[in-house]
């Protein structure tokens, strides 16, 4: 899932009839070698034999210490830099919930985004992430991407710290921390935070926050698949796992069997103008749940006689007035000021299965003055659920997103994104914009070139995407579909982020198809 930061700071995008033939899975000695492959991070390592220590490796099946029941874990070694294959090693943590059929066709590797999302625990969420159909005829199997979770982890700020730079409302001229009206205090506050958070990456992991991008990151799921023993990657990738998907595509395009890249984020575009792009869709989110809130009886935004302009104005008031006045939580000592307030409505326009959730925070907060259950759900976005500490999220988040592509490094340009956001999302645009700063200061050694994706000779990919998606506008998906020289894209009509298994059966089975018997549809196929 992508999210966004707001304040000083939080973090930004933190975040897709024929029959195709192709090989299944299979192989004892699992498909050629990562390191024949051309990927642009390892020129250096261009024989086999540069990464003969890692394609030797086994990975140690060995029951998880938590999670879902028969699900086994293991850790494997990749490289730091794979120009330097014999340098410094990190560890990928990896797990696994075996195959319910006999007829198994391999493994299905599962990302669900970020980036920092950890794919590692979206294993125990199998029911829920793939059909019992793909669970009876595929391994299903997700690993922490590098600096992520349980795999070697990017660590900048400790507790105290990333709560104040999540957290912190921005100097405004009128106080009410609107972003787009900020002091030149407020600017040299958001400049203070942004190289803060960089300078603490760099004195904690000089070394791997060079090496975070997704680049990388496809290497080492080239990587995983030869230790699993599979010929060809199938895969299923949400939100940014859609650009770990595409770059390995672009990279091992003859290792693709089957890839779903499911709410798209767009590889063409730079950090700073996915940030603004963004806003769109965040804008259009929020109107749903603000139009559903107002047919509703326990609406704290206005009933069913107003317009969503008049609910959004509610939102607003409430808002400004947690800049002025923050709520208390019974969580601990942090004021629920606008910065946490919006954090929390946030959690909304992610998936409709929250919303009854936010509106009932809204109403704790406008109605009782406690602002506990936004806090609440603030946490959730940035995965707090220790109360004493952060997982790691938030520094991998960043450090993918400046790695990924260049951004401007100048402040004048974040002032001007921020005001063309405001346009597109008055109340969350600036905040992606701002977000994005860090980005200004980050190493530029570690920064790939970017731009567009096109996996030319890969099989056919499947981009899916939501035409009212909130984090990944549809636009995207259209766009990564119509970059990829193999592309097809399938269209669910519908809220919340993502589509697959979103409740729509017509999208639900064409991913089912293409994943078991690489059925692909119609290119543009819409599901109503």
């Amino acid at each position: 899932m992508g999210t966004i930061n707001r304040g000083p700071l939080a973090a930004t995008l933190a975040g897709a009839v024929l029959l195709a033939t192709g090989c299944a899975f299979g192989g004892a000695d699992g498909g050629g070698s990562p390191a024949e492959a051309g990927g642009r991070p390892g020129e250096a390592a261009d024989a086999a034999a540069d990464l003969a220590d890692f394609t030797d490796q086994e990975l140690d099946w060995e029951d998880c210490e938590s999670g879902l029941e028969g699900a086994e874990c293991a850790v494997f070694e990749v490289p730091l830099d794979y120009d330097a294959p014999d340098g410094e090693r990190i560890e990928i943590a990896v797990k696994r919930l075996p195959a319910e059929g006999d007829d198994v066709i391999g493994s299905l590797v599962i990302n669900p985004g970020g980036p920092g999302g950890s794919g590692f625990d979206y294993v125990d969420q199998a029911a829920y992430a793939v059909s019992d159909d793909v669970r009876e005829r595929f391994d299903v199997v997700g690993f922490d991407p590098r600096g992520v979770g349980r795999s070697t982890p990017l660590t900048c700020l400790d507790a105290v710290e990333l709560d104040e730079f999540l957290g912190t409302d921005a100097e405004s001229e009128d106080g009410d921390a609107d972003l787009t009206e900020l002091t030149d205090e407020g600017v040299a506050q958001m400049v203070e935070s942004s190289r803060e958070f960089v300078e603490a990456c760099e004195a904690n992991a000089p070394d791997l926050m060079l090496h975070m991008g997704t680049v990388n990151v496809a290497r080492d799921m080239d990587l995983l698949r030869a230790l699993l023993g599979d010929d060809r990657l199938t895969y299923l990738g949400a939100s940014y796992g859609t650009h770990i998907g595409a770059e390995y595509a672009d990279q091992f395009p003859d290792r693709v069997r089957a890839l779903v890249l499911d709410g798209a984020v767009d590889p063409s575009q730079d950090q700073l103008d996915l940030s603004v792009d963004q806003a769109t869709g965040f804008e259009t989110a929020l109107r749903a749940f603000v139009e559903d809130c107002l047919g509703r009886a326990d609406c704290p935004l206005g009933g069913p006689g107003d317009s969503v302009d008049d609910g959004i104005a509610v939102l607003n008031d409430f808002l400004e007035g947690a800049a002025e006045a923050p709520l208390p939580n019974s969580l601990d000592d942090r004021e629920v000021n606008r910065t946490r307030a919006e954090l929390g409505v946030l959690a909304a326009l992610y998936t409709e299965a929250w919303w009854q959730r936010v509106r009932g925070a809204l109403t704790e907060a406008m109605e009782d003055g406690d602002g506990t259950a936004l806090m609440l759900l603030a946490d959730q976005l940035y995965s707090r659920s220790d109360p004493e500490d952060y997982e790691n999220s938030t520094a991998a988040l960043i450090a993918v997103n400046c790695s990924d592509s260049p951004s401007p490094r100048d402040v004048e340009s974040y002032v001007e994104a921020a005001a063309e956001a405001e346009e597109e999302s008055p109340n969350f645009g600036p905040g992606l914009a701002w977000g994005a700063l860090p980005c200004a200061y980050w190493p530029e050694e570690a920064v790939d070139a970017g731009g567009p994706i096109d996996a030319e000779g890969a099989d056919p990919i499947m981009v899916v995407g939501t035409t009212r998606d909130s984090a990944t506008p549809y636009a995207w998906a259209e766009a990564l579909a119509e970059q990829l020289d193999s592309g097809f894209l399938v269209t669910r009509d519908g809220d919340g982020h993502t589509g697959y298994r979103m409740g729509d059966r017509c999208v639900d089975a064409m991913v089912d198809e293409y994943l078991i018997e690489l059925t692909v549809p119609e290119d543009g196929m819409a599901c109503a």
